[in-house]
Formats: C-alpha cells, sequence, structure tokens
C-alpha cells in the first residue's frame, strides 16, 4: 500500500500533524520507536488543559483519540532509511519491511547532549531541567543551580531569576567578559567558577574543592541534535542554532528535499510541548495542501 504521507515519529509534534491529516480522511502511516524526549519527566507543565499531567498519559490520550480514524496506520518499530522523491519514498524499517508514501514528515525529535558531568544524566527530568517555563514554577522560588555548557549558558542564567535564587556555576565551559558578569550581579546571580566534580542527592551539587553546594533544582541550556539520522540520509540539510542542528525548514516546514516535511522539536526552537503541537499541526495541514494544489 502507497500512503498519502508516512510520519516518522509518534510524539506530541508527530501526532498532532497526523490529526490534521486523517480529519482530511488521508491515508496516514505512522512510524513510532518509543523514545519520547519527556520521557524522563514525571509531569508536564506549561501545556494549556493539560498543566501538571503525566507527560506518558497526555501522549497515550492523544494516540487513542488518533486511533479512532480509519485512515490512520500506526507502527511500533524503528524507522532506519528513507529514500526516493516526492509522490515516490520508501521507508525501511528496523524489521526490514519498506513502506512507501507521496509525502514524508520527520517528527524524530532531538537528543539532549548534556555536559559530561557524574549524575547528570540520571537526574535529568527529575531534578535537572532545561526549560524554567515548564519546570522552574515547582522549585517554589528556592536556591536554583544553572550550569554552564556554552554561551547559551548566560542567557539562561540571566533569565532564571524569575524563578529563585540563582547561582550560576561556570564550569570551565564560559568566560564571563565585565559586561555579562556586571549584568548578572545586577540580576543578583551570584557566580561559582569551581569546576564540578559530581551531582548527588536531589541536586546537591559537590565541587572539585570539596564543597557541596545544595540547590531545589538545577538547569543546563543542553545542546541538541535530531535523534535519529534519518532525514540527513534523504538529502535534508540541517542547519545550526544557538541550541545545536536542525532541520532546515521553510515556511511551509518542507524541508530542502522537496515532498519531505520535519516539524517538532527536531525543526523548531525553543521546545516545549505546546510548541511541539502547534508546530506539528501547522506542518500536518502544509503537507496536506501539498497533495492538494
Amino acid at each position: 500500500m502507497k500512503y498519502d504521507v508516512i510520519i516518522v515519529g509518534g510524539s506530541y509534534a508527530g501526532m498532532a500533524a497526523a490529526l490534521q491529516l486523517i480529519r482530511a480522511r488521508r491515508s496516514v502511516l505512522v512510524i513510532d520507536a518509543g523514545l519520547r524526549r519527556n520521557r524522563f519527566a514525571s509531569h508536564s507543565h506549561g501545556f494549556l488543559g493539560q498543566d501538571g499531567a503525566d507527560p506518558a498519559e497526555i501522549a497515550a490520550t492523544a494516540r487513542a483519540q488518533l486511533h479512532a480514524y480509519p485512515t490512520l496506520t500506526w507502527i511500533d518499530e524503528t524507522a532506519q532509511a528513507a529514500a526516493g522523491v516526492k509522490d515516490a519514498f520508501v521507508v525501511t524499517t528496523a524489521d526490514g519491511r519498506r513502506h512507501e508514501g507521496r509525502r514524508l514528515l520527520f517528527a524524530v525529535g532531538v537528543t539532549d547532549i548534556l555536559p559530561e558531568i557524574e549524575g547528570m544524566t540520571e537526574r535529568w527530568g527529575k531534578s535537572i531541567f532545561h526549560c524554567p517555563y515548564c519546570h522552574g514554577y515547582e522549585l517554589s522560588q528556592g536556591t536554583i543551580g544553572v550550569i554552564a555548557c556554552g554561551a547559551m549558558s548566560i542567557h539562561q542564567a540571566q533569565l532564571i531569576p524569575e524563578w529563585g535564587a540563582v547561582t550560576f556555576l561556570t564550569n570551565a565551559a564560559v568566560a564571563l567578559d565585565p559586561d555579562s558578569q556586571a549584568d548578572l550581579t545586577a540580576r543578583g546571580v551570584t557566580t561559582e567558577a569551581t569546576p564540578i566534580a559530581r551531582i548527588e542527592g536531589h541536586a546537591d551539587v559537590i565541587l572539585v574543592d570539596g564543597r557541596t553546594l545544595s540547590f531545589a533544582g538545577l538547569f543546563t541550556a543542553s545542546r541538541n541534535a535530531p535523534a535519529t539520522p534519518i532525514a540527513g540520509l534523504l538529502g535534508c540539510e540541517l542547519e545550526e542554532t544557538p541550541f545545536g542542528s536542525q532541520i532546515r525548514t521553510d515556511a511551509t516546514k518542507e524541508t530542502t528535499a522537496p515532498g519531505a516535511f520535519a516539524c517538532g522539536d527536531a525543526a523548531r526552537v525553543p521546545h516545549s510541548v505546546s510548541l511541539a503541537v502547534a508546530d506539528g499541526a501547522w506542518a500536518g495541514a502544509q503537507v496536506h495542501r501539498s497533495l492538494v494544489f
């Protein structure tokens, strides 16, 4: 069977796009590996109507609603390769099957590239975060540490005092010029230049000199890259942003490969569930228009 659209990635952006397309009675195949970016978090905040909900439940409810439409096909599998041209794409999954579609939509999400600090990975999404709008309120205006990993970390340290008393841990990852230092000081930010040895407990930062700094929560401006190279394998160009690399798209969410589109965290910045859903809905409508006109 040749589908009207194959969507690679069935998280929030991919499902939002699928909803627009199946409501236009188009045949849609969603191929999803089941690795949502926010799978480490127990609560999602800032998404209207779902504030504080378990992100897994949000995704499960959305998927159940999609399955009410007869033109949806869903495969729990990993898409390994994409080839072809507009109106004649082929996506190969890990089980060796080949799936044909007239259009492709990459909603593959991103991988978070974290600073290499012992104890960070296992706390990601639990007591270490990237988005203060998603997780800052729950820290109850307590002490917050911002761990530097690049130039964007300065902006993060400037913003987060809105949510609590901030210590900026530069960790030899960023050099502050006099103007930046003065700006942070004016915002009440404490700067700590001693490198980090590891993170323990809830959010206890152990410095190399043996001191322990305890926080209600930690933030870091993780670098991002598409969670899978499949769009690049098709020939879609990537572009650099202050947050990392993403799939290049135009205003209609079409990539540099005609007939292939991209949406969600892998194709826009900044990132949140709300923005991913909005981007997916727009992409789904634009993919549909490309089939009509």
